[in-house]
């Protein structure tokens, strides 16, 4: 499976929020190193943002998909890749009544950020008036990385602060940035290297403009490696259960991702809506240090009502329970 996290937001001691200073003190020195954290403009309000975005029983609705991917949509069910088609299907998903009772952040595309409903209202007042906190993806997508096992790395860097700054305007309140990393093809130290560079410094250029950066490493669906190479990243081809998914990837975050950090959304690509389900079910049957949720596109959107549990076991044909709700 593949995660989104929020990043760490204590504001009293964390030197991921404002600007850092390091005094450096020689070897051997009684002095230690010193950093000097100033607390930036959006602080509170980034607090606030991670904490409404990952708080109890909500998840994130991802409607961030290109114009390509949703004409694929629309084709699907006969209608012409348009602005007014993409307009109308992204405002009967951000419309749905009740909606805000299980979402708390829906990310939008560039192009859906600055539209508005057939009446005129724009998509961002619908979603906080619904208690759901507009986002919105930052990233230009993956290119080839030189010198690399064929593997990528995500641009989208260049302009980004003043972007940030413009979506911030328009009323958006965290950002999202995907890149990948492949088990097959190494991963290379460069390739890590880069995505962890990549998304560091996307994260304080968002903080820096008042936008809570969702860090998304997709751990990508190839492969036939077993689980015990996939906790050192998160997925696999080799089927395993919902429990063991959720011990394997549980234990690696619990090395890796502090506590402080709100919240951490999974994903549901390369899963059928059943299986993304019962994954997050499994993940969520003891207490965990963080929120875990969901950050779902095409579990929350593929069937529109119409589900069907063909090809589903019969445990899942029956239904299971979710904190609190029955599917």
């Amino acid at each position: 499976m593949a995660c989104s996290s929020l990043v760490k937001l204590n504001a009293s001691s964390s030197p991921w929020i404002g600007q850092r200073s390091v005094v450096n003190q020689r070897p051997g020195s009684s002095n230690r190193r010193v950093f000097v954290v100033r607390a930036g403009s959006y602080t509170d309000e980034l607090v606030k943002t991670a904490k409404t975005v990952a708080s109890p029983g909500r998840g994130i609705l991802a409607i961030d998909e290109s114009n390509a991917t949703c004409g694929k949509r629309l084709s699907s069910i006969g209608l012409d890749n348009t602005e007014t088609n993409r307009q109308a299907y992204r405002q009967l998903l951000l419309t749905t009544p009740g909606l805000g009772e299980y979402i708390s952040g829906a990310i939008l595309f560039e192009e859906t950020l600055y539209q508005s409903t057939t009446d005129g209202k724009k998509f961002v007042d619908c979603l906080r008036e619904a208690n759901i906190v507009p986002g919105i993806k930052v990233d230009k997508g993956l290119v080839p990385l030189p010198g690399s096992n064929n593997e990528s790395w995500c641009q989208g860097l260049d302009g980004l602060a003043s972007r940030s700054a413009e979506y911030y305007k328009q009323g958006a309140r965290f950002a999202k940035w995907r890149t990948v990393v492949s088990i097959p093809c190494g991963p290379s130290a460069l390739a890590v290297k880069e995505a962890a560079w990549g998304l560091a410094r996307y994260a304080a250029i968002s903080q820096d403009n008042g936008l809570v950066p969702i860090v998304e490493p997709e751990i990508l669906l190839d492969g036939d490696h077993p689980i015990e190479r996939t906790l050192e990243g998160l997925s696999t081809r080799r089927e395993a259960s919902p429990e063991t998914i959720a011990k394997y990837t549980l234990t690696m975050l619990k090395r890796r991702v502090p506590p402080a950090v709100p919240g951490i959304m999974f994903l549901s690509g390369g899963q059928s809506e059943m299986q993304a389900t019962l994954n997050l079910n499994a993940m969520n049957q003891s207490p965990n240090p963080w929120h875990v949720s969901f950050s779902y596109a095409r579990a929350l959107q593929n069937s529109l009502g119409r589900y069907s549990a063909e090809g589903e076991n019969e445990d899942a044909k029956k239904g299971m329970f979710v904190k609190g709700y029955t599917y």
